[in-house]
């Protein structure tokens, strides 16, 4: 991992474990930001205009100023500690990403769309920042962060805003709060709908991390890298409730099978939960006999993943004809 020194302002890769901030940002054009290629051309601890010229650099500057002032040594900001040039380095940065958010020190939260002249919780709602994919694993996984308005003037933390926050993505406040509680697949997936990243294949790889799973990048691939993301999610979980979609502007002439093409066909209000196989069980036995064996008792719980398909066993019951419920 790399990290910008935040007083030698030069990139660093300590062995020791050192403690660093970490950002989190809306992104501008590549050509505003601060890169990778930007510091290895420095020659001494001072940026040449060109580079304080783009618009990124008072958020750069920002990042690493608070850093330092905190008494951190390091930073990181995912614009210049990573060579995207290098397609094995960014592969790595990307399945490694929620694990650094999470290790950080101090998350600083940059709301570029923010200022000091309106309303708050409304100028909140609004920030682009909540309506980009990346940006929810930043907020869920570090313990501490801090957020800041377009003039690094801090405005609250994760902590203060719990309420809001809960309000903007509909996350749980026990898992804001960093609480035990562990949401279903469906839960987890909506807080990714309707939020927005540049490339398609971005939607699935920037939640990889939250499902605790890792895969190769293959850019290029489009929606098949969200249905890569269900198979390997399925690989290590039997929580039926990733079958739990609707996508009702889907052409019906098309067969997606059972799993879905985004996380936006996740939306659900309220959230879905996990029942317990024993307790799903023993609903399915409607008979009030004690005697009365439980048909049900032997279902399979879970499913599996072959050649030909997806295969799980699921009880059927029986309705009069035109009724629907």
């Amino acid at each position: 991992m790399r990290l910008l020194h935040t007083k030698k302002l030069i990139l660093e890769t300590p062995t020791d474990g050192q403690p660093y901030a970490i950002l989190s940002h809306r992104w501008l054009a590549d050509r505003e930001e601060i890169s990778f290629q930007d510091l290895q051309r420095m020659q001494k601890p001072t940026f040449p205009s060109s580079i304080q010229r783009k618009e990124g650099f008072v958020k750069f500057q920002g990042a690493y100023d608070h850093a330092s002032q905190a008494g951190l040594e390091y930073i990181w900001i995912d614009t210049c500690c990573i060579d995207k040039t290098s397609s094995a380095e960014l592969s790595e940065a990307i399945n490694s990403m929620y694990a650094w958010y999470q290790d950080s020190a101090v998350c600083y939260v940059y709301l570029h769309d923010v200022g000091d002249d309106e309303d708050l919780e409304s100028a909140l709602k609004r920030a682009e920042w909540f309506q980009r994919g990346w940006t929810l694993q930043e907020l869920i996984a570090p313990d501490n962060v801090y957020f800041f308005n377009k003039y690094w003037d801090e405005i609250g933390s994760k902590a203060t805003f719990v309420d809001t926050l809960n309000k903007i993505t509909h996350i749980r406040r026990d898992v804001l709060l960093g609480k035990p509680y562990e949401p279903s697949i469906a839960e987890k997936m909506s807080w990714a709908a309707g939020r927005k990243t540049q490339k398609p294949e971005d939607r699935a790889y920037s939640l990889m991390g939250l499902f605790g799973v890792h895969m190769p990048i293959i850019y290029g691939e489009g929606e098949k890298a969200f249905r890569r993301l269900q198979l390997e999610i399925m690989k290590s979980s039997d929580d039926q409730t990733i079958f739990a979609w609707c996508d009702r502007d889907s052409n019906p002439v098309r067969n997606r099978g059972l799993l879905a093409s985004t996380p936006d066909v996740f939306s659900w209000d309220p959230p879905v939960v996990v029942m317990g196989h024993s307790d799903f069980i023993q609903i399915l036995h409607t008979t009030k006999s004690r005697t009365t064996r439980n048909p049900f008792h032997d279902l399979p719980r879970g499913y599996s993943i072959l050649n030909d398909g997806i295969h799980m066993t699921l009880p059927m019951k029986a309705v009069q004809a035109g009724n629907a419920s």
